[in-house]
């Protein structure tokens, strides 16, 4: 499979990969034949990138972090949840949520953990609208990825991942009007949206069966490490760990999501804009441990190497993602190889990616259909 933007996708290309609508379920299935029609669709409800069938890289796995089901029944939990706290009092009892809520971590936790290299990769490709509630769940599988990898214990995957996957859950009281708009936010409206940290932990401090480390996720996921953060304004050590996992996993969905008035990073591009931030906003370690969980190259991403050669990243060794195996199906001048060969980057080490995300003239040059 090769990953291609829609906008050089042309008629007669085949999904590789299926598309999700906002409740998980299956919107168009893989092997469907694209037309004019469902590429200007794919387009309008905001998919930047679709993995395509392509005879010389169809041997590429592209796996899935979670199973479908498990995906279907933890987005239709958190549609339903959400839409039924819309516009509630604070006085209205929440103590369900736990209940809700726990049954789908333990499947979110089981997937996550059957699967010996976890990593992080661009998990809402085939996901339409972006949402609250794709973004919530989204977040919560990178923040476990990243606590796996730090260590933690099922009791405190447990935490963090009911904390992440409600992290958001304050949202759900501000307008509608505030959160879907398309463009940028003003600066009224965006201490508006602040708001959201706040009242999120409100909502999850009383609930029984939810640990207060979760709560706080909610609360400080916002906050960074020199104090600009909001709503407190807390420096380093005032922040929780879980929050500060949080906060970068939300910070990278954020970058590599698609918005109207954007297109999204690509995940090397995000990283690289963290790293930006690191020991003001982010912690050193924490990047670094990111960094090294994260698909920088994912799967089926075409690539331009400092040879001038063209490929598609076709492996990766979690131990170094940085430095991908890539099936090389162009010469340096742009004419496709009759024999495709591959170079593991980590082993020849004076070969570089220096562009990433499309082959030149993508769309004319791809042969696919």
């Amino acid at each position: 499979m090769r990953l291609l933007a829609v906008d050089s996708l042309r008629p007669g290309m085949k999904l590789g990969k299926k598309i999700y609508n906002e409740d998980g379920l299956v919107l168009l299935s893989e092997e469907v034949e694209l037309n004019d029609r469902m590429i200007k669709r794919l387009g309008e409800v905001g998919i930047a990138y679709v993995y395509i069938h392509d005879p010389q890289t169809d041997d590429i796995d592209i796996p899935d972090m979670i199973q479908e089901k498990t995906r279907q029944k933890a987005l239709q939990e958190i549609r339903k949840q959400f839409r039924e706290l819309s516009g509630f009092t604070l006085q209205k009892s929440v103590s369900h949520l736990g209940k809700a809520f726990g049954g789908i971590m333990e499947s979110i936790l089981e997937d996550i953990g059957s699967r010996q290299d976890t990593m992080i990769m661009l998990n809402d490709l085939g996901s339409t609208d972006q949402n609250l509630y794709q973004h919530s769940l989204t977040v919560c599988l990178y923040s476990l990825v990243l606590g796996k990898a730090n260590g933690y214990n099922r009791q405190q995957l447990l935490e963090l991942g009911i904390g992440s996957l409600l992290h958001d859950i304050g949202k759900t009281q501000l307008s509608p009007d505030i959160l879907l708009k398309p463009g940028k936010l003003t600066s009224e409206e965006y201490l508006e949206v602040q708001k959201h940290a706040q009242i999120g932990y409100q909502i999850l401090k009383k609930v029984p069966d939810i640990s207060l480390l979760s709560a706080i996720c909610a609360l400080q996921h916002h906050e960074r490490i020199d104090g600009t953060g909001y709503p407190n304004r807390l420096h380093n050590g005032e922040i929780h760990e879980y929050a500060k996992w949080v906060g970068l996993a939300d910070s990278y969905d954020a970058m590599t999501a698609n918005r109207s008035y954007r297109a999204p990073m690509l995940p090397h591009q995000a990283v690289e804009a963290l790293y930006t931030g690191a020991g003001t906003l982010y912690e050193q370690y924490m990047l670094e441990k990111f960094r090294d969980c994260v698909a920088i190259y994912p799967l089926g991403l075409p690539v331009v190497l400092s040879t001038g050669e063209e490929g598609i990243v076709v492996r990766i060794d979690p131990r170094i993602p940085h430095r991908p195996v890539i099936r090389v199906l162009k010469d340096q001048d742009g004419q496709e190889l009759a024999a495709p060969y591959e170079i593991d980057l980590s082993a020849v080490l004076s070969v570089i990616i220096t562009e990433a995300g499309g082959m030149k003239k993508a769309e004319e040059q791809a042969g696919l259909g």
